[in-house]
């Protein structure tokens, strides 16, 4: 007999200013009548980095194995996991094809390892189209990418591999 896992809700998005430049990402974890909002940012990044981010800590954030949907106005993020690019980048040591390695390795990684942690599905939510959480993601990352004194994304700068700090989690008992 299978336990039922908690559902969780998480939206996700990312955003910055030039691309690359100053980023950030917004999250909005809902479960039950539980809600949390994260935001962090980066000196020095891009916005596909930024919508992975914010579905990497989001899903760093649960501290048990989930069902989840995670809703992203990121085309590139829901399309790479749902159609199975992603996997088939790792499959290939990180490379779209035998001339071309695959872009944000380090995050995929990342993501991938996560959602064999948890059932996720990701969904594709139009972006500044009216959806409340998105709407407040897009305004919690666009705040995160203003802040002054962003650390550095590492990887990104300097293109050499580092670990994300675990964050606290959302208790979900």
């Amino acid at each position: 007999m299978s336990e039922e896992l908690k559902k969780v809700v998480i939206y996700t998005d990312g955003a910055c200013i030039g691309n690359p430049g100053p980023g950030g990402y917004g999250i909005v974890l809902l479960y039950g009548r539980h809600r949390k909002e994260l935001y962090g940012g980066f000196r020095l990044t891009t916005n596909n980095r930024m919508e992975m981010m914010a579905a990497i800590i989001g899903l760093r954030t649960l501290k048990m194995k989930c069902a989840i949907v995670v809703y992203s106005d990121s085309q590139y993020l829901v399309d790479s996991v749902t159609k199975g690019w992603a996997k088939g980048w790792r499959a290939n040591g990180w490379r779209r094809n035998k001339k071309q390695k695959a872009i944000n390795a380090d995050l995929w990684e990342q993501l991938l390892d996560l959602c064999e942690q948890h059932e996720v599905t990701f969904e594709w939510v139009r972006g500044h189209a009216g959806n409340v959480e998105n709407e407040r993601c897009d305004q919690l990352a666009v705040r995160a990418a203003q802040q002054e004194d962003l650390p550095p994304d590492i990887v990104y700068e300097n293109k050499q591999d580092i670990e994300l700090p675990i964050l606290d989690g959302l208790d979900l008992q």
